[in-house]
């Protein structure tokens, strides 16, 4: 019987449309590429972000640190995070980019003590993010990141260790307690032990390889198969498991969209995924259904709302601070707070909106208005619409509008004497540049 197609959404693809999928595709879009993009129609739109070709392009000011010196990122604290959040900001392929930080959080693996190593694991990311989920997972399995932040060299015959097989079905393939048991665990372990790495005290962590003398070549069983098992059969009995496609469309799905997919698409796209084993097609269906246009609003991860930032301003990375700042915000790149990767449902916590507070201040405190010579005559929806245009003219709702105009002609209530005209005015609008940018339109998409 022939399956149910995915449901495409039908409606209009205008500007505020296209604005929604960049922040959801990627990081937000740069003054009038949401109007260039709309241009192209919903599926022309999707498949410009999917279907780059060629290598991505940096555009815009290379990065640097405060001293005006190139990145470091192997060496320098906190380089790592700001390369990253650089190709974030001016790679010319979002999508791309958003995948790798898909799999960063899927896959999360935090410092392992050789950036390079994670570095590593970053360009996997990059460059399989789209294929086949088999062959990412097949690689992950024998990153060396991965291999060392969950154990995987230390895994031998005679003393097999469960860290990595028991997340490879928990939390990459199957979910918590779904469809396996702590056998299951237990005979993962022993078809994952042989991965073993040298030691340099010049170059740190070297040579991974696996030893077959390392590997236990027993018969074992897991999900009720018997065999002499090694690490490709533990990653191929995972995506042959009957729960592996609903969790991997499910989980793929909720980076996208906050409420859980239509019984009818999860059974088409789970489908598809069934077909295919492919993750390109499956994101193009999701980046068309009409949940992404027609429903609820999506908080911004603290990256992404600090990368779109940059972007709106067409700035670049001119300072370590960005390091702390994501930190304090919530998300580090590179450092995840565990195996299961960053809380989503934490983002907006009182922990952590301080951090996007601190970051809507460092994006406009190099461009605060003159006191001294600011128009005087402005009025309250002249100031609204300047700041609106600071940030690249983002749609607001007509709700967050009259609130902004409503604070705005409360300063020039106060504004009674006549050094104040230019001088209130000015502040309001550096107070109006961080309201527009904190309101629930600019971090939710």
């Amino acid at each position: 019987m022939m399956g149910v197609s995915v449901p495409v959404h039908r409606g209009r693809f205008g500007a505020e449309q296209a604005e929604r999928l960049l922040w959801r595709a990627g990081f937000g879009p740069a003054p009038g590429q949401a109007r260039r993009l709309a241009r192209k129609g919903l599926r022309r739109a999707v498949v410009s972000l999917t279907r780059p070709r060629g290598n991505a392009r940096l555009r815009g000011p290379a990065p640097h640190d405060e001293d005006g010196l190139p990145l470091a990122p192997r060496d320098a604290w906190g380089h790592d995070h700001l390369w990253w959040l650089d190709r974030m900001v001016r790679s010319d392929q979002p999508l791309v980019e958003r995948m790798t930080l898909v799999w960063h959080d899927w896959f999360a693996t935090a410092d392992v003590g050789q950036v390079s190593l994670n570095l590593k694991q970053n360009e996997l990311f990059r460059k399989r993010g789209l294929g086949s989920f088999k062959e990412l997972l097949l690689a992950v399995t024998v990153d060396p990141a991965m291999l060392v932040w969950l154990s995987g060299n230390q895994n031998e015959a005679g003393a097999p260790n469960e860290n990595y097989g028991r997340e490879l079905m928990e939390l990459f393939t199957l979910g918590a307690g779904n469809g396996y048991s702590e056998d299951d665990v237990r005979e993962q372990a022993r078809a994952l032990t042989g991965w073993t790495n040298d030691w340099d005290d010049n170059l740190g962590m070297v040579d991974f390889r696996f030893d077959p003398e390392r590997h236990d070549s027993g018969r074992k069983r897991i999900f009720g198969q018997a065999g002499r098992f090694d690490w490709r059969d533990s990653c191929r009995l995972c995506v042959e498991h009957p729960a592996h496609a609903g969790f991997f469309v499910e989980r793929l799905w909720s980076y996208f969209i906050p409420t859980p997919p239509p019984k009818r698409t999860l059974r088409e796209l789970k489908r598809r995924y069934r077909r295919e084993g492919r993750i390109r097609p499956l994101v193009e269906a999701i980046l068309m259904h009409p949940a992404l246009y027609e429903g609820p609003r999506m908080v911004k991860p603290p990256i992404v709302q600090i990368a779109g930032m940059l972007r709106a301003r067409r700035a670049g990375i001119e300072t370590d601070s960005w390091t702390w700042i994501a930190d304090e915000a919530g998300q580090r790149l590179f450092r995840p707070p565990n195996v299961a990767g960053w809380d989503e449902e934490r983002w907006l916590d009182t922990a952590r909106i301080g951090g996007r507070w601190t970051a809507a201040a460092w994006n406009t405190r190099e461009n605060e208005v003159d006191e001294d010579a600011y128009d005087p005559t402005e009025t309250a929806e002249q100031a609204v619409r300047k700041a609106l245009r600071f940030w690249g003219s983002p749609t607001i709702s007509a709700r967050t509008r009259k609130e902004l105009q409503r604070f705005a002609r409360r300063v020039e209530a106060v504004a009674t004497d006549e050094w104040q005209q230019g001088t209130y005015r000015a502040l309001r609008q550096n107070a109006l540049r961080m309201l527009v940018v904190m309101s629930p339109e600019l971090q939710t998409s």
